[in-house]
């Protein structure tokens, strides 16, 4: 099967309807890609990859995070591009984020959780226990798995800092429901968490 050209199909409940996937604006733009990776530039966030100007439209991190509660619904995602596959795996990481987030009853807690996670091993492609192996290419290259992982890394980094910054419902202080609810939703059946956790 091709993966790159499967339909796009959610449902909601029992109630299912075709309807197209958001996709990342950065798919005809020229960045450099590692492993299916688009190395693309993130606003604000301090590190290895030079930020983006402000006024230039949504990161790869705010497009993520915009189309979270729309594509999480999608079990199949067609991808036009590298900076889609980028977009998958943030949205695989907002998931696993927000199964932190159930856990935290305040903003400070949630940053620190966010943090945390940020900053745990992860697997990278080739790797067995990463989870969108067909999407990606194996990364042999240690040059290039370093630059991954420092890239991914940041972006884990500004996920959970804009993520705290929405999660928290103004009104009492702890995680908003509208966005805990979408915990039990799995983006392409897919996780980022080892089986089991």
């Amino acid at each position: 099967v091709d993966t790159t050209a499967l339909s796009t199909q959610s449902t909601w409940g029992s109630l299912p309807w075709k309807m197209p996937a958001y996709h990342s604006a950065y798919n005809k733009a020229e960045f450099k890609s590692i492993g299916g990776f688009a190395i693309l530039p993130i606003q604000k966030q301090k590190g290895p990859q030079a930020a983006s100007e402000e006024g230039e439209g949504d990161d790869i991190i705010e497009e993520a995070l915009k189309y979270f509660r729309a594509n999480v619904f999608f079990k199949n995602f067609e991808v036009k591009g590298d900076a889609d596959r980028t977009l998958m795996y943030i949205t695989l990481y907002i998931s696993q984020a927000l199964n932190r987030v159930t856990r935290c009853n305040s903003k400070d807690s949630v940053l620190k959780e966010m943090y945390q996670l940020a900053i745990e091993t992860f697997p990278l492609p080739g790797d067995p226990s990463f989870p969108l192996t067909s999407f990606f290419k194996t990364i042999t290259n240690k040059a290039d798995q370093d630059a991954l992982r420092q890239y991914l890394t940041q972006c884990r980094h500004e996920v959970g800092n804009r993520l705290a910054e929405r999660v928290i419902d103004p009104a009492n202080g702890k995680p908003s429901k509208w966005w805990t609810c979408f915990t039990k939703r799995k983006f392409m059946g897919k996780s980022l968490d080892p089986p089991g956790r």
